[in-house]
Order: C-alpha cells, then sequence, then structure tokens
C-alpha cells in the first residue's frame, strides 16, 4: 500500500489535534519526573535507624519553594534548554543532489529500516535543516534549493526512512508542547513563516521538543 503524502499543513493538523487529546497532556503532564524508585528486597531493606526527637529546625515544615524567584516550571525548562541535544545514530544524509531531488527518489531508503523514538526523529530533522537549510516561504514543503521549513524537515526525515508517519504526528506534537511552553499558540507552519525568524530559532526548537521527547521516554 502506498505512503500517503503529507503537506506541512496537513502534518501542522494532525499534530495539533495529537496535541490537544487527553492522553497526549497526561504524558506531558508528568514528563518532567522520573520512575519511582524500585522496590527492596526484603533482604535488602536496611536497618531502621533509632528513633530520636526531632530538632527544632526539622520539626518546622520548610516550604522550599518560598525560596525560589521564579517558578519552579521556567527553572525546568531553563535547565532543559542548557543540556545537550542527544544526537542521532550515525546515518549520513544524501548529499547536496539528494537535497534538491523528489523526496519519491529516496524510497529506498526506508527498506528494512525499523521505527525510532519521536526524540530520535527528531534528531534526523535537525540534521536536515543544518546539512539541507531552512527556509520559510509560506506553505511550501521545501524551496528550490532543497532547504526545508520545521514541518518539511519533519515529513522529509520520514521519507528518508526515518521513523513511521505515527513517529512524525508524535514528534510534532513534541515540538508544539516546546511552542507552549515558550508561549506561542499557534501551530508549527505560522511560527516558522514569522517574519524575522532564523534557521538559529528553527533548530533551537528542534533541540528544546527533542529534549523533552528524550527525557520522557520518548
Amino acid at each position: 500500500m502506498a505512503t500517503p503524502v503529507l503537506t506541512p499543513d496537513q502534518l501542522d493538523a494532525q499534530v495539533s489535534q495529537l496535541h490537544g487529546t487527553q492522553a497526549w497532556q497526561e504524558i506531558v503532564s508528568g514528563w518532567e519526573y522520573t520512575a519511582s524508585e524500585p522496590a527492596l528486597l526484603p533482604t535488602e531493606r536496611p536497618e531502621p535507624a533509632p528513633h530520636r526527637p526531632p530538632s527544632p529546625a526539622e520539626a518546622r515544615p520548610a516550604d522550599w519553594r518560598s525560596l525560589l524567584s521564579v517558578p519552579v516550571e521556567q527553572l525546568i525548562d531553563d535547565s532543559l534548554r542548557a543540556l545537550p541535544t542527544p544526537s542521532p545514530p550515525e546515518r549520513p544524509l544524501p548529499g547536496r543532489l539528494g537535497a534538491v531531488l523528489p523526496d519519491r527518489v529516496h524510497a529506498w531508503r526506508r527498506v528494512g529500516q525499523g521505527d525510532l523514538r519521536p526524540s530520535v526523529h527528531l534528531g534526523y530533522a535537525r540534521q536536515i535543516l543544518a546539512e539541507w537549510g531552512w527556509q520559510n516561504t509560506p506553505y511550501r514543503l521545501r524551496n528550490a534549493r532543497g532547504a526545508r521549513c520545521v514541518c518539511g524537515a519533519l515529513l522529509t526525515a520520514h521519507r528518508l526512512g526515518y521513523g513511521s508517519l505515527t513517529t512524525v504526528d508524535r514528534a510534532g506534537a513534541w515540538l508544539i508542547t516546546e511552542l507552549r511552553s515558550q508561549g506561542w499558540p499557534g501551530l508549527i507552519g505560522a511560527w516558522n513563516r514569522v517574519p524575522g525568524r532564523t534557521a538559529a530559532d528553527a533548530l533551537a526548537l528542534i533541540d528544546g521538543a527533542a529534549r523533552r521527547a528524550s527525557l520522557a521516554g520518548h
């Protein structure tokens, strides 16, 4: 069965619908928490400490949040942006000629390729923007030189064999999650087309989304 060919606007609409579902909001609302501690076997349980009365300092409940000058959510976002983006597995892209050829020419690269996590897919999309270029022509997947918009990079990564269409939707939903954290209420394509937007902005957006997805186990 032929793989559906999506436009950037169709992808934008799909990932926006996914981002708005209750299941996705449950994922996003808990992405910053780590897994619970593993249960200890009876033989591994430590000996209980001898009981002693609490000191006056320990008896007072300490609200550590009152010591912060900024919200906890902002601290988490700032810390995430300072972390390096995980690199995708080594798999070089086609050269500059491959950038300008129709994506269907690269269909053979999908043969035998398994699915990927959204964070890895985002890593390949970043590689496409970094090596082939970024562009913000309205409603265009790419320009004549082969440069892609952000949505175009997601779709091109899929067409080069990096992840299924489901993974593309989930990667796009993480991009929208990152945009929401920055205060952008619209879709990815509209963000990409804002006058004054730069390639560095696009790469930073993908970096932030990839970190969020990776820390959430995606």
